[in-house]
């Protein structure tokens, strides 16, 4: 059983499943080409969903085999599911594009080589399970996708063989598996308790029982061992400033938003009575530590990929603002403002991962022109490099929160929904991460505005066809500041009325 177009929603899975089967089948040779192959179509595909579902003003739903849920497996896309699908194609797109001269095709006379078949095997692999994250209607199978996509991006990290990034995916893998034990706990009390595990079914339910309360908790704590949110960020850092710059690109702008977005459908749309104000206030909390303390610690590095790799963990903490804010301090709140607050945390996770992309592969590709990515070796980058430093100061224009960026929108969106809720405690720790931002960016730009060095190594020419698309990325972060600083009527499709918490 579906609703008109939900076998869409069987494709956005299936095509990049079946690009990894055809490079499995087929060889490395053939992973690259059929990765870029199915760029177009996952980002028509994509396209066509959000259409469907915003002429039609409701959510998409296909039954897998005609069984109904609980017996049944269900896949849903709301306003939600379709931001992300399209945020998502548009990223691994630009990435793809990017990666082709980094992970070329081996040549027909050449011994296939292992980084190349691993790389666009496992990006394939990476897109399904995140629209299979963004689709899933059932806890337990968003266990599944979100297994798939921790056991795609830990090999991503150690792509290079190096010990030191053998050691970061290993760490990696110890905070993704204690965060799926936590998870699966949660999952399994809540099917004890409630004899299902579809989301739609648990929202109509009540979650008056301790069961769910504990449930939630034990999910909650592993899906921010997942995320990376301070101080379970432990893992982050040197996984993704280890990782080659198109692999960053994706851990950063993607992965680790697929947790977090599992997260926001537990609280909102699974279990919305289960948690209290309390809980809520904790996670923003927890997301003004990581901002101050992600920001503080991008100042004091030396190394670029490190610096973008902790600016990560500060940014991660915008998007637990969420909480608090869309569900209000008090049931006195408008409404309004905690519509306001919804869009402006989804936009924190859209611009992110836009401009983060564009972050780490412009650091990939300064790294390759100078040879290394030591900050006080930057002497002279503007001059060799200017589309790629112009592309950088761009993208952390987003992450700064100046306008006209996507990074403002959203920023803004939370600031107003702060101030008209009487939680400032928010405000202050957007301001101070903005001028933590500045702050990182500006000892980046400095150094590469400055004259070179006496005797400094010449710079290696990169293609301006990969600036190109790190700029690409870096104008679409500063052009989703043209989105209106309003709800957006796409996300409220689908999505339910959050503040039930309230009334515990």
């Amino acid at each position: 059983m579906s609703a008109s177009g939900g076998f869409l929603l069987v494709l956005a899975i299936m095509l990049p499943a079946g690009g990894v089967l055809v490079a499995v089948a087929t060889g490395g040779r053939i992973a690259r080409l059929a990765a870029l192959a199915l760029l177009p179509c996952g980002l028509v595909l994509a396209v066509a969903i959000a259409a469907l579902i915003r002429t039609g003003g409701v959510p998409l739903e296909y039954r897998v085999g005609g069984w109904a849920p609980p017996l049944g497996v269900a896949l849903r896309a709301d306003g939600l599911s379709a931001v992300m699908l399209l945020i998502t194609a548009i990223v691994i797109a630009g990435i793809a594009l990017f990666a082709r001269d980094y992970f070329p095709a081996d040549a027909p006379d050449e011994t296939e080589r292992r980084a190349p078949f691993v790389f666009w095997t496992l990006l394939m692999g990476l897109w399904g399970a995140l629209n299979a994250v963004w689709l899933g209607a059932d806890l337990f199978n968003l266990y599944v996708a979100l297994e798939l996509l921790t056991f795609g991006a830990v090999p991503l990290v150690s792509l290079d063989g190096k010990p030191d990034t053998l050691r970061a995916a290993l760490r990696y893998l110890l905070f993704a598996l204690i965060g799926s034990v936590l998870y699966l706990l949660g999952v399994g009390l809540i099917y004890g308790a409630a004899g299902t595990l579809d989301i739609a079914q648990l929202a109509a339910m009540p979650h008056t029982a301790p069961v769910f309360a504990i449930a939630a908790a034990l999910m909650t704590a592993g899906l921010l061992a997942k995320t990376a949110l301070f101080p379970l960020h432990l893992w982050l850092p040197p996984a993704h400033a280890g990782a080659p710059a198109a692999a960053s690109a994706l851990l950063s702008a993607l992965v680790v938003k697929g947790s977090f977005i599992l997260a926001v459908r537990l609280w909102f749309d699974a279990l919305p009575g289960a948690m209290g104000p309390a809980s809520a206030q904790l996670l923003g909390w927890l997301g003004a530590a990581a901002v101050v303390f992600g920001g503080a610690m991008a100042l004091r590095q030396q190394r670029l990929k490190l610096l973008v790799a902790y600016s990560t963990v500060g940014q991660i903490g915008y998007l637990f603002f969420l909480f608090p804010l869309a569900f209000g301090a008090a049931a006195s709140d408008p409404a309004a403002w905690r519509d306001l607050a919804w869009t402006g945390g989804i936009m924190q996770v859209v611009a992110h991962a836009a401009a983060k992309a564009a972050m780490f592969m412009a650091a990939g590709l300064i790294g390759e022109a100078l040879g290394h990515d030591r900050i006080d070796g930057f002497g002279g980058l503007a001059r060799a490099l200017p589309v790629t430093v112009f592309a950088f100061g761009l993208a952390g224009m987003s992450l700064m929160g100046l306008p006209p960026s996507g990074g403002f929108v959203a920023k803004a969106m939370l600031l107003t929904a702060s101030v008209a809720e009487a939680q400032w405690w928010w405000a202050v720790a957007i301001l101070a991460g903005g001028l933590l931002a500045a702050g990182y960016l500006f000892r980046v730009l400095g150094p590469a505005m400055a004259a070179a060095a006496p005797g400094a190594p010449p710079v290696a020419e990169i293609p301006l066809r990969r600036q190109a698309v790190v700029l690409g990325l870096a104008v679409f972060a500063l052009l989703l500041g043209l989105v209106p600083l309003r709800p957006s009527p796409l996300l409220d499709i689908g999505r339910a009325t959050p503040p039930l918490v309230l009334a515990r």
